[in-house]
């Protein structure tokens, strides 16, 4: 179970990774930026879900296995919710609206709140080598 632990928090690191460096400036590098705005918009609920759903599943694998990973872990999962389901539409309404000083604002919580999320799993990955 400690092996399938790693590869899930692995899982949840590399992704959340891959995501936020790696797919946002791709679909804005090699795609007008009209489409590619509304392709990252269309694509951020199922990147909460991944984040929610791994996460969960994650720290269910290190409750009892590792208590200071799971924690870490548990922690990505349940600020996963407010983010996905308040901050993103706040942030989605202030783009549609054209306030760009909220926009902004919002917008750098939710990069704050990722690449947060991001050294906390891999903290966890830490804890579990």
């Amino acid at each position: 179970m400690e092996f399938i632990s790693l590869l899930l928090v692995a899982f949840l690191f590399g992704g959340m990774l891959l995501f936020s460096l790696g797919f946002g400036t791709l679909a804005f590098k090699f795609l007008d930026v009209p489409i590619a705005r509304k392709l990252i918009r269309n694509t951020f609920p199922f990147f909460y879900l991944y984040v929610f759903s791994v996460a969960i599943i994650a720290s269910s694998t290190l409750v009892f296995k590792n208590f200071d990973a799971f924690l870490l872990v548990f922690v990505i999962a349940i600020t996963t919710i407010p983010t996905g389901l308040i901050l993103m539409p706040a942030i989605n309404s202030a783009s549609d609206n054209k306030h760009k000083r909220k926009f902004v604002l919002l917008h750098t919580a939710s990069v704050l709140i990722t690449v947060a999320h991001i050294a906390i799993a891999g903290f966890a990955l830490y804890l579990l080598k």
